[in-house]
């Protein structure tokens, strides 16, 4: 075992409520009363209020972090209760950030809690960043991945760091100086579309939770100095078969630590290559304008799905049938007028008209995708 030194001094000593509180864990001898008040004084950033984030705040308000901070730009939606648990019914539509803050306040009055209702960006993830002593990033999305790592390496702040897909979890811990770090084991991201949502995906809910629970884990030990925390290893979990494996990951020895935020092309939305242009794409209000013009709506989700709500007079037709058979899966007339394409938030009606336009050049008319999907459709009444 490799024992790290802790990352945080002890705070104030310890009040008779306090030890009272906490007595489960000051009971162990790695932690006592030295170990619960590092925690006391700790300043933890959590970057998500989503799968991850939300079971790692629950514990690490029980264990007494003095001061959580919590990033998230996003408001609760039915989707997100199956396994966004600390979030409940009667938040949706509520910022995640306040939803997220009021149920730490009910597990630990004690616990001070700084919310942040924005997305990190170059201009503000490296203040943030610096004014924690540990950033956990249960990010879903590759752009704030990187802004984070390299907020991480410019501040010598250390990343508890966590990912899901379908039944596979990972974490890791990158802690600059003294072990690997994001972009040493994830150099570029993968292709557009190719590491979809858990939107797109699908996910069981007690998978972000065990997750977002270790990482929780691996913040106790990095603040008290105790365990053998996850620097220069990565985690791997698969939920369908309950196996987990650890593989060493070691620094790049030709890569040059950040010295600014960069976030690379392919993992900036806004630079997405090589699918639908601006002319082939449409947002709900353009939608609208079309609606009752002839058009030819093809909804590209599952039957399961469709059955929850679809646009009203749209043709129901799977992406793996549009994959199978191309333009002869769409409706009669499809290629006379207006064809929009549209899922539940994109992605696979993107990747449907990328199928499909090699077929539609000589046709007439437009072949189009909603942006945004079913559920910005859904969002705005």
């Amino acid at each position: 075992m490799v024992t790290l030194p802790a990352l945080v001094d002890p705070g104030p000593e310890l009040t008779g409520d306090q030890i009272d509180r906490y007595r489960r864990q000051i009971t162990l001898a790695a932690i006592g009363t030295l170990g619960q008040r590092r925690l006391r004084a700790a300043r933890v950033l959590v970057v998500g209020a989503g799968g991850l984030g939300t079971p790692a705040l629950q514990y690490l308000a029980g264990a007494g972090i003095g001061t959580l901070g919590i990033v998230d730009d996003d408001a609760v939606d039915l989707s997100n209760l199956h396994r966004q648990v600390i979030h409940g019914t009667d938040g949706l539509g509520t910022p995640k950030v306040d939803s997220a803050a009021a149920a730490v306040r009910r597990i630990n009055p004690e616990v001070a809690v700084e919310t942040h209702r924005t997305r990190l960006d170059a201009a503000n993830v490296v203040e943030l960043v610096r004014g924690h002593d540990l950033v956990l990033d249960g990010s879903d999305n590759f752009a704030t991945r990187y802004l984070v790592a390299d907020a991480s390496e410019i501040t010598g702040v250390p990343v508890v760091w966590g990912a899901i897909l379908r039944h596979h979890g990972q974490v890791s811990v990158f802690w600059p100086g003294r072990g690997p770090h994001y972009r040493d084991v994830f150099p570029e991201p993968p292709a557009p579309r190719e590491a979809p949502s858990c939107a797109e995906a699908g996910v069981i809910g007690t998978l972000p939770g065990l997750i977002g629970t270790v990482m929780a884990s691996q913040v106790v030990q990095l603040v008290t100095g105790t365990g053998d925390p996850l620097v220069g290893t990565l985690m791997l979990w698969d939920e369908a078969t309950s196996t987990t494996r650890t593989l060493r990951i070691a620094r790049d020895p030709e890569r040059a630590p950040a010295t600014r935020v960069e976030v690379p092309a392919a993992a900036d939305p806004t630079c997405l290559t090589g699918g639908p242009t601006p002319e082939e794409t449409l947002d709900v209000p353009a939608l609208r304008r079309l609606l009752g013009g002839g058009l030819t709506l093809v909804d590209v989700r599952e039957p399961w799905e469709t059955a929850a709500g679809t646009i009203e007079g749209a043709h129901a037709i799977p992406l793996g049938e549009v994959l199978d058979r191309g333009a002869e899966a769409l409706p009669g007339g499809a290629g006379g007028g207006e064809v929009v394409l549209f899922c539940q938030s994109g992605v696979r009606s993107a990747r449907a008209l990328e199928h499909l336009r090699p077929a539609w050049s000589g046709r007439e008319g437009h072949l189009r995708h909603l942006e945004g999907g079913y559920a910005d459709w859904a969002a705005e009444g």
